[in-house]
């Protein structure tokens, strides 16, 4: 089998495995990780292959919508590759991938490294931030019913692993526990100049939501 049918193969299995997904981790997400993922590839010395495997897999199940469980992501990952005959050892790349794009709170040490998960990470990251990543923001937010602001409740920094995964703090918080920390974490210098525009947009945004909430504007 070609990679380039190993690709589209991949391409429709994960369309269909994310047809019901909550709008912010849905196959658009997947495909927006996947485009940013290949610019950012353009200026790394990296496998493209792999990266484009472990950005369209990056959130085949993502364990905040099975009950917590971080094992499904990859056994998924792992059951389709092994069908379409990938090498054993870009599976296991992939799978190491998967297990480790996450932020998990920030709090939690990264157990690999490599290129190509740097570059899938930052795209993944960029998602997250910006116009779009305000927009995913409030509408998983909305699923989970959460208050949008909620002056009496102060962001939490220091979160564990477990506490990050179960908060139900309102959604302005997400902001100071995870948006505004990503720009600092990008792995790459497309990633990080890209993450500064959009980082800059994120404070513009909390600025004017604040002078609004206070009656101002």
């Amino acid at each position: 089998m070609t990679l380039e049918k190993i690709i589209s193969n991949t391409i429709a299995f994960v369309k269909a495995e994310l047809a019901n997904a909550e709008g912010g981790h849905d196959w658009f997400h997947t495909l927006r990780v996947y485009n940013n993922s290949l610019l950012i590839a353009k200026k790394e010395n990296v496998d493209v292959f792999v990266v484009q495997l472990g950005a369209l897999l990056h959130d085949i199940a993502d364990s905040k919508f099975h009950g917590g469980d971080e094992t499904v992501g990859p056994k998924k990952a792992r059951e389709f590759l092994f069908k379409q005959n990938v090498d054993s050892k870009v599976i296991e790349h992939v799978i190491q991938i998967i297990e480790n794009i996450s932020f998990k709170g920030g709090n939690e040490a990264q157990k690999f490294q490599s290129p190509e998960l740097d570059v899938i990470q930052d795209a993944d990251r960029l998602d997250a931030i910006g116009a779009i990543g305000i927009a995913r923001t409030f509408n998983y937010g909305g699923f989970k019913n959460r208050p949008l602001y909620n002056p009496d409740i102060k962001p939490n920094l220091n979160m564990t692993k477990e506490e990050y995964k179960t908060s139900k703090a309102p959604t302005i918080n997400h902001f100071y526990e995870k948006l505004l920390l990503l720009k600092d974490r990008m792995n790459t210098k497309t990633g990080k100049k890209i993450a500064l525009e959009r980082h800059r947009f994120m404070e513009d945004f909390l600025d004017q939501f604040y002078a609004e909430w206070r009656g101002e504007k």
